[in-house]
């Protein structure tokens, strides 16, 4: 039976308190727990690991909040078709684990993954520098079991048994907040561990140098799995990832070096410090922000993220240069300027069709700058799937651009 209890002020969500607090501990007792909460018409978010809960605007309205730390099992895992299938609770560090004696791993290296669970990556669409290759968990979700508001369990893409027709629910769930459905079971796509690893390294970069030596390295047709320029004072380090079989990475790296006499090669606990670094610069602070924008406007967004940047205590950057994506993190001091900040950014990104939310932000600065800014084009899109699948209006409500 799933547990229910009060809440507490550790299931509060952006500062709502909800009424009471359940934690299923199978499929079936999440679909039963979805239809209590149907019938009393209660309004419901869902936690798993809370990494990326401030994401979002606060809920309208909450009257209970599911948590799925107890659905933490590993379902199925076929290495040889490089398939696994777990519950969303697993955290992405537990479910690498179970992976690694087999000589696989989940292709994705989101922020906290002791915390991060399956399903709030999913909801969140999290990703890390790995992106660069493997892309986003859209690209790696094969199928999904989830539980609607009604507390009906339907399944969409692989290993179906019952699809919701007319939609590609796995790839409507990424990014989706709880605000359709709870992700209750994932099944993932897989690859192998690689046997090495090395990263080439080159300090003192101008934005301009930034983009063109990720361009360089792309041209060259060199297969990164990431790329990430951290802030330096003024400049960046630029740090390109090689990952695979050993003669192949020692390749590439040796072909990057020769490529720009500033590049230096790190390897073991220089390559892992350099990586740390590059998450403790995207998750400083209590302002977080997300950039997006074409690759080749790089220089541009920077000069559009610098001011934000300068109103944080200890603000700075991190590019994604292949991705064409930016962080921008550090310590609220001043929540007018930010939030004056955070709209010119907007305005300046906006030509080539670039966008900034705020992945995290204090009461102070949401209440002077919306966390998502302007509804994207597609929000009426949206609001019709918001119907037709939670008609009520009950999960997650107003967490979405838009109010959705």
């Amino acid at each position: 039976m799933s547990a229910v209890r009060a809440a507490a002020d550790g299931d509060a969500v952006l500062g709502l308190t909800p009424r009471v607090a359940l934690e299923p501990g199978s499929l079936d007792e999440a679909a039963d727990a979805m239809r209590a909460l149907a019938r009393d018409r209660a309004a419901v978010t869902f936690i798993g690991g809370g990494t990326d809960l401030e994401l979002g605007a606060p809920p309208a309205r909450l009257d209970a909040v599911l948590h799925t730390r107890r659905l933490d099992r590993v379902k199925e895992h076929a290495p040889a078709d490089q398939i696994v299938a777990v519950e969303a609770g697993l955290t992405i560090a537990a479910l690498q684990r179970h992976l690694a004696p087999h000589g696989q791993r989940l292709a994705l290296d989101p922020p906290h993954p002791e915390r991060a669970t399956v399903g709030g990556v999913v909801a969140a669409n999290a990703f890390g520098p790995r992106r660069t290759r493997f892309g986003t968990v859209r690209d790696l979700v094969v199928g999904v079991t989830l539980v609607r508001a009604d507390g009906v369990v339907a399944r969409g893409g692989g290993k179906v048994v019952k699809n919701v027709a007319g939609f590609d629910l796995p790839r409507l769930l990424c990014g989706s907040l709880g605000s359709l459905a709870l992700v209750a079971e994932v099944v993932f796509r897989l690859h192998p561990l690689p046997e090495a690893s090395a990263t080439v390294a080159v300090p003192g970069l101008t934005p301009a140098e930034v983009r063109a030596l990720a361009r360089a390295a792309l041209d060259a047709r060199l297969d990164p799995v990431a790329m990430a320029a951290l802030q330096e004072g003024d400049r960046f380090r630029l740090a390109i990832r090689f990952e695979g079989f050993g003669p192949g990475v020692r390749e590439q790296a040796e072909r990057l070096l020769a490529l720009d006499p500033r590049c230096e090669a790190l390897a073991g606990a220089d390559e892992a410090a350099l990586w740390a670094r590059h998450d403790a610069l995207r998750l400083a602070g209590d302002v977080r922000a997300k950039a997006a924008f074409p690759p080749a406007s790089l220089e541009g967004a920077v000069r559009a993220l610098e001011p934000l940047a300068a109103t944080l205590a200890a603000g700075a950057l991190v590019l994604h240069p292949a991705l064409g994506i930016a962080f921008v993190a550090g310590a609220l001091s001043r929540a007018e300027a930010t939030g004056s900040a955070v709209a010119a950014a907007r305005v300046a990104l906006r030509p080539g069709n670039g966008s900034l939310v705020l992945a995290a932000a204090p009461a102070a600065l949401r209440a002077v700058a919306d966390p998502w800014g302007d509804p994207p084009p597609a929000v009426e899109v949206m609001r019709r799937l918001k119907r037709e699948l939670d008609p009520d209006g009950r999960l997650a409500p107003g967490r979405l651009a838009g109010g959705i």
